[in-house]
C-alpha cells in the first residue's frame, strides 16, 4: 500500500495576510499542490514589469502577454526535471555543468553548454550564466544558420536575393529572429508571392498589342496624355457651350475677377494662371498647341504634342475635336486595363515591373530554401535557447516565485518587489511604492479604491543620441508618510527608475486620501485656521468693496450733467449731523458692557476651574482639550489607513491579486521617507532672515506665566474671589 506524503508549508504574516515561504527545492517540488486560494496573485502583465523580458517571454509561452499561475508552475517543474542539484536555484551564482542531470537531456545540454562556452571564448569553464547568452546576435549571427526558419538579409551573399529580402520586409513587415534581426518566415514569403502572382498576370497582359497604342513608348506617351486629358475635354466642353449659347462666350474665357486678381499676382511662377481655360474659345474646335495658349499649360501641352500627336497623327500646329476623340479612342483600352490594376500592398512599395521579375525569377524557391538551410540545424540552436531559458529560469524563477506566489520581497523590503519602478522624490519625500502605468485615467478608476493618497505623474527624459526627441512614460506613486504638504497638480519631482536613470515628473492627476495620523492631529487646527483667513478676506473684500461702491456713486453724481470736455468736479455733500441721543448711546454702552460682563464672567469661570485643580491636574485638562479637538480626526484617519490596500493599484496594471494586501501605518511610513538630517550633522538655528520678536514679547509671556503661579497660590489660600 503506497502512501502520499503531505508536504509541510511554512507561512509568514505580512500585510494582513498569510504568506507562503519558498525557501527549498521541496517547496518547489509541491508547488502545485498549493491551493492557489492561498496565492498572492494569480496573474501578471509581461509589461511595465522591473524582470527579466526575455524569462518572462519562455513563462508566457503562449504569448498572450500575460503569465499565469499554471504557467509558472509548469516553469517550475520543467526547470526541476533538468537539474540534479535543485538547490542552486536559491544560490546566486552561475550553473555548473555538474548540477545537471545525467539524462539523455541533461547531457544533450551539457554539450551544448561547452559549444557555447567555446563560442564566447571559455572552452575550459565548469560553469555557464545568463551573461553568456545575454548577446543573442553573438550566438546567432544574421550570416549564419540558427534554426528559427527566419531569414535576414545578410543570411545569404547573393545580393539580388538580399534585396528581394528587404523588399518583402518593406512590404509584408519585419519579422525578429533569434538574433534580434529583422527577417522574413516562410509564412510572410508565401503571402508576398500570392500577390506577387495577381501582378505578375495583370502586367503580362499589357504587352499585348492592341494595349501598347504608341509602342515602345507607351507608358510615357500615356503620361503626357492623362496629364492634359481633363483640361482638353474642359476646352472643348467650353467651346461646345459657347456654341449653343453665344451669351455664354465671354463667361467660358473665365470671370474678370479672375483676370484682376491675377494681374496682381507674381506672373513668373506660370502656374498661378492653372485654373483658367486651356486656350480662348475664340479658337473654336481648332484648339492651339504651339501659340495663344495658357502659360500654365504650355509645357505639358508641348509634351503631349511631342508623345502622343505628333506619333499618331503627324505635325500639327492645331487639334480638332474629330483628332482628339481618334487619340482618345486609341487609348482607351490601355486606360481599361490600368483601370484594372490590382489594389494590393505590395504595390504601394514596388513597381510591377520589379514585383514581376521577381516571379519571373522565381526568386520564391530560391527564398524558401534558404529558409530550409535555416532550419536544417533546428535541434542544435533549439538546445541554445533550451539553455538559455534553464539559465534564466535559475537565476530569476525564486524572485518571480516570490512576487507572486507571495509578494515577500515587497513586505520584507530586502529587495524592491518587480512592480516598484523606483523612487519618486517630491516636496522633501521619497516615494517607493511607485509603479509604471498606462492610460492614467483608466488606471485612476480601480485604484481610487487603494485608500492610499495617489499622485500620477507624467516622466519625460531626453533621449539618448537623438537630438530634441524625448522618451515619456507615466507612473502613481503612493505616498504612506508625512502630510500633504505642497503637493498639487502641477508640481515637479524627479524620478529614479530601477536603473538608476533620472526623469523629469509632474503631477497630473491627485487622488487624495489619509497620509498619516500626524497629518490628521493638526487637521482640524489648520481648517479653524483656514475658516478664519477665509472670514477675515471676506469681511475686508466686502468692505473694500463698499468703500469703492460709494466712491464710484460720488462720482458718478458729481459728473452728471456736464458737457464735453470739462473736468469733473467732485463735490461731497457734507451730511447733516444727527441730534446727539443719549437714550441710544446708554443702549450702546449698556450693551457693550454686558458683553463685556459676560467675557470676563467667562474668562473667570474658565480661570477658576483652571486653577482650581491641583498642579499636575492642569497638563491633564489641556491634553483632554487637545484629545477633544483632534481625536475624532486621528481616529478616523487611524481607520482609514488600516484599509490601505495595494490590490486595486496592481489590479488596475492588469494584474489579479488573489488577496487584500494591506498597507499599515507602520509600513506606510518604511515606503515613504520624510528629510531628515543627516547623523552627526552640525546645525545652526539662527536664521539671520527670521522674524526677530522684540523683548517686551518675552517680559510679557514670563507676566504673564508670574501672575497665573501667583493666582493659583492664592486661590489654594482662599484669595481667588477677592482677586476676580
Amino acid at each position: 500500500m503506497t502512501s502520499v506524503t503531505m508536504h509541510t508549508w511554512r507561512f509568514f504574516r505580512a500585510g494582513g495576510f498569510d504568506q507562503v515561504q519558498i525557501d527549498t527545492p521541496a517547496d518547489l517540488a509541491a508547488l502545485r499542490t498549493l491551493d492557489q486560494k492561498l496565492w498572492a496573485a494569480l496573474a501578471c502583465p509581461v509589461d511595465d514589469l522591473e524582470f527579466d523580458k526575455r524569462t518572462l517571454q519562455y513563462i508566457n509561452d503562449d504569448n498572450d502577454g500575460r503569465v499565469r499561475a499554471p504557467e509558472l508552475v509548469e516553469a517550475v517543474e520543467w526547470t526541476l526535471a533538468r537539474l540534479a542539484d535543485p538547490a542552486i536555484l536559491f544560490r546566486n551564482e552561475p550553473l555548473a555543468l555538474s548540477a545537471l542531470k545525467d539524462d539523455d537531456t541533461g547531457q544533450r545540454l551539457r554539450a551544448t553548454a561547452r559549444h557555447l562556452l567555446a563560442l564566447v571564448g571559455k572552452p575550459g569553464a565548469d560553469s555557464v550564466s545568463v551573461d553568456d547568452t545575454a548577446d543573442l546576435e553573438k550566438i546567432f549571427p544574421p550570416d549564419k544558420p540558427n534554426g528559427d526558419g527566419l531569414i535576414p538579409p545578410d543570411f545569404t551573399v547573393d545580393e539580388s536575393l538580399r534585396a528581394v529580402i528587404t523588399d518583402i520586409i518593406a512590404c509584408m513587415g519585419a519579422e525578429k529572429d533569434r538574433g534580434g534581426t529583422d527577417a522574413v518566415s516562410e509564412a510572410k514569403v508565401r503571402e508576398f508571392f500570392v500577390q506577387a502572382e495577381q501582378v505578375h498576370a495583370w502586367f503580362r497582359r499589357g504587352d499585348d498589342s492592341a494595349l501598347q497604342p504608341f509602342g515602345a513608348t507607351t507608358a510615357g506617351a500615356m503620361q503626357a496624355l492623362e496629364a492634359v486629358r481633363e483640361k482638353i475635354d474642359d476646352y472643348f466642353h467650353r467651346v461646345a457651350l459657347a456654341d449653343f449659347d453665344p451669351r455664354a462666350a465671354a463667361l467660358m474665357n473665365g470671370e474678370e475677377a479672375e483676370l484682376v486678381k491675377l494681374a496682381a499676382r507674381n506672373l513668373s511662377r506660370v502656374e498661378e494662371a492653372a485654373s483658367l481655360p486651356l486656350a480662348v474659345i475664340h479658337h473654336g474646335e481648332r484648339l492651339p498647341l504651339a501659340r495663344s495658349i495658357n502659360p500654365g499649360w504650355r509645357r505639358a501641352l508641348q509634351e503631349f504634342r511631342a508623345q502622343v500627336v505628333t506619333p499618331l497623327l503627324g505635325e500639327r500646329e492645331h487639334l480638332t475635336v474629330a483628332d482628339w476623340d481618334a487619340i482618345t479612342q486609341r487609348a482607351a483600352p490601355y486606360r481599361a486595363w490600368q483601370g484594372e490594376r490590382p489594389a494590393l500592398a505590395i504595390l504601394e512599395k514596388l513597381t510591377p515591373e520589379r514585383v514581376a521579375w521577381m516571379v519571373e525569377n522565381d526568386y520564391q524557391e530560391k527564398l524558401l530554401d534558404l529558409i530550409a538551410q535555416d532550419r536544417a540545424v533546428a535541434t542544435e540552436a533549439d538546445s541554445l535557447i533550451e539553455l538559455d531559458k534553464l539559465l534564466r529560469f535559475q537565476k530569476n524563477l525564486v524572485t518571480l516565485l516570490n512576487n507572486f506566489v507571495s509578494f515577500r520581497d515587497f513586505y520584507t523590503r530586502r529587495a524592491k518587489a518587480v512592480f516598484q519602478a523606483g523612487t519618486l522624490y517630491i516636496d522633501g519625500k521619497s516615494c517607493d511604492l511607485v509603479a509604471r502605468v498606462g492610460k492614467i485615467e483608466d488606471h485612476a478608476k480601480m485604484a481610487n479604491g487603494s485608500g492610499s493618497f495617489l499622485l500620477y505623474c507624467e516622466c519625460r527624459r531626453r533621449t539618448p543620441g537623438a537630438a530634441g526627441q524625448q522618451e515619456k512614460m507615466n507612473i502613481v506613486a503612493a505616498v504612506t508618510a508625512g502630510d500633504e504638504g505642497n503637493l498639487m497638480l502641477g508640481r515637479n519631482g524627479l524620478f529614479y527608475d530601477r536603473d538608476g536613470v533620472d526623469w523629469d515628473a509632474q503631477v497630473v492627476k491627485m487622488i487624495q486620501n489619509a497620509i498619516s495620523v500626524r497629518e490628521a492631529f493638526w487637521l482640524p487646527y489648520r481648517r479653524i485656521a483656514r475658516l478664519i483667513s477665509e472670514q477675515i478676506q471676506k469681511i475686508t473684500a466686502s468692505h473694500d468693496q463698499s468703500l469703492a461702491d460709494k466712491a464710484s456713486a460720488r462720482l458718478t453724481a458729481a459728473t452728471q450733467g456736464m458737457e464735453p470736455g470739462d473736468e469733473p468736479v467732485v463735490a461731497v455733500a457734507e451730511a447733516p449731523r444727527a441730534p446727539f441721543d443719549i437714550a441710544k448711546f446708554a443702549g450702546v454702552f449698556a450693551a457693550i458692557g454686558l458683553a463685556v460682563g459676560a467675557l470676563g464672567t467667562a474668562a473667570a469661570t474658565v480661570m477658576a476651574g483652571l486653577l482650581s485643580l491641583h498642579w499636575w491636574q492642569m497638563p491633564l485638562a489641556l491634553f483632554g482639550v487637545i484629545l477633544l479637538l483632534s481625536g475624532p480626526s486621528m481616529v478616523l484617519a487611524w481607520f482609514k489607513l488600516r484599509r490601505r490596500n495595494l490590490a486595486p493599484i496592481l489590479d488596475a496594471s492588469g494584474w489579479a491579486v488573489n488577496t487584500r494586501a494591506r498597507i499599515n501605518i507602520g509600513f506606510g511610513t518604511a515606503l515613504t521617507q520624510l528629510a531628515t538630517l543627516p547623523p552627526g550633522s552640525a546645525r545652526s538655528l539662527r536664521d539671520p532672515y527670521a522674524k526677530r520678536r522684540a523683548p517686551w514679547v518675552w517680559l510679557t509671556a514670563l507676566l504673564l506665566v508670574a501672575i497665573l503661579a501667583l493666582a493659583w497660590v492664592w486661590q489654594r489660600d482662599g484669595w481667588l474671589t477677592w482677586l476676580f
